[in-house]
C-alpha cells in the first residue's frame, strides 16, 4: 500500500504517493522528476544524492521519502532561487563559482558538492582550505584532484560573506 507524502520542494507545496521503502533520492527523480540529484553508490558513501532537508545536508540515498513528510526540501534545481541569483547566469553564488573556478570535471558528483558546500559556508562563512577538504569529505569526485572544488567554495564563500556585508549596509541606511 502507498502512503502520501507532502512536503516543500524549492519552495513550492508538493504531494504524491510512494512506496513506504521509497528513497527520498528516488522520490525526487522519479516522482517529482528533478533529475539534478544524483544516484551514485546507493550507500550513502559518495555525495551525489546531497540534498538540504531543513536547511541541512543530507545524503537522499539514506533517507525514506516518508520521513521527508511536512519537510522543506532544497535540491540543486532550487538553489539559485534560495540563496540570490549572481548576475546575469541566475546561478547561485556556489554554482556560479564552480563554474568561474572549474570546479566540475564531467558534473556528476558537482550537484551533491555544491549542495554540501553551501551547508558549510553557511555554518562557517569564512572557512580555510583545509576546513573546506574536511567538509567535502563525505563528497567523492573521481575525475579530480579537488583542488578547483576547493578554490570554488573558498570563492564563493568570500562572494557570499560580500553579498551579506552589502545587505547588510543597505539595510542599515533604509
Amino acid at each position: 500500500m502507498n502512503i502520501r507524502v507532502s512536503c516543500v520542494v524549492n519552495g513550492t507545496p508538493v504531494g504524491a504517493e510512494a512506496e513506504p521503502r521509497t528513497l527520498l533520492v528516488d522520490f525526487l527523480r522519479n516522482t517529482l522528476r528533478l533529475t539534478g540529484t544524483h544516484v551514485g553508490c546507493d550507500t550513502s558513501q559518495c555525495g551525489a544524492c546531497v540534498v538540504h532537508v531543513n536547511g541541512r545536508a543530507i545524503k537522499s540515498c539514506s533517507m525514506l521519502a516518508a520521513q521527508a513528510e511536512g519537510a522543506e526540501i532544497t535540491t540543486i534545481e532550487g538553489l539559485a532561487a534560495k540563496g540570490g541569483a549572481v548576475g546575469r547566469t541566475g546561478l547561485h553564488p556556489m554554482q556560479a563559482a564552480f563554474r568561474a573556478e572549474h570546479g566540475l570535471q564531467c558534473g556528476f558528483c558537482t550537484p551533491g558538492m555544491i549542495m554540501t558546500a553551501v551547508e558549510l559556508v553557511t555554518r562557517n562563512p569564512n572557512p580555510s582550505e583545509a576546513e573546506v577538504r574536511a567538509g567535502l569529505e563525505g563528497n567523492l569526485c573521481r575525475c579530480t584532484g579537488y583542488h578547483n572544488i576547493v578554490k570554488a567554495v573558498l570563492t564563493a564563500a568570500a562572494e557570499m560573506r560580500s553579498s551579506r556585508s552589502a545587505a547588510s549596509a543597505e539595510s542599515a541606511h533604509v
